[in-house]
């Protein structure tokens, strides 16, 4: 399908300490998204920093790099129709507080700094491709189709 984009999705910490892995990758694929590539991993240092890179200059960025390599995380590239967008919606706002219930973030989000999901800014034109290249190699990612595709999109 031509209308196909790839994003990249990752479970934080904090939701793989809970044990929400399972119900996060449910509702992409109760969305009728496409899990292409999957890792469970221990983000280094050095790739956490090349991660939150544009927050570099911020107050908080120690404390972002802290965070993410404190525990493993499941790093995720997920295809299908408007992806990026929509799985920015289905994740809510940043803080948990406002974000509404039915999202990811409202739903299982506790705090500002332990938000359990992060996914490419629809807005950053290139941030999917940028990220799925920090975390992917090209090798490990998927091409194939669901047997629902024609019953999702036109």
């Amino acid at each position: 399908m031509s209308q196909n984009e790839r994003t990249f999705v990752m479970i934080k910490p904090d939701a793989v300490q809970r044990g929400l892995i399972g119900q996060i990758i449910s509702r992409f694929e109760d969305r009728g998204f496409t899990l292409v590539g999957a890792k469970f991993m221990q983000i280094d240092d050095e790739l956490a920093r090349e991660h939150y890179a544009e927050h570099e200059d911020k107050p908080f960025f120690e404390d972002l790099v802290s965070f993410i390599t404190a525990g493993p995380v499941m790093a995720m590239v997920w295809e299908g129709k408007d992806v990026t967008r929509q799985v920015r919606n289905m994740m809510g706002a940043t803080d948990p507080a406002e974000a509404d219930i039915g999202t990811i973030r409202g739903d299982f989000g506790l705090d500002l700094s332990r938000n359990v999901i992060h996914g490419s800014d629809h807005e950053d034109p290139g941030a999917n491709e940028r990220e799925i290249g920090l975390f992917f190699d090209e090798d490990e990612l998927t091409d194939w189709e669901q047997i629902d595709e024609d019953w999702l999109y036109e």
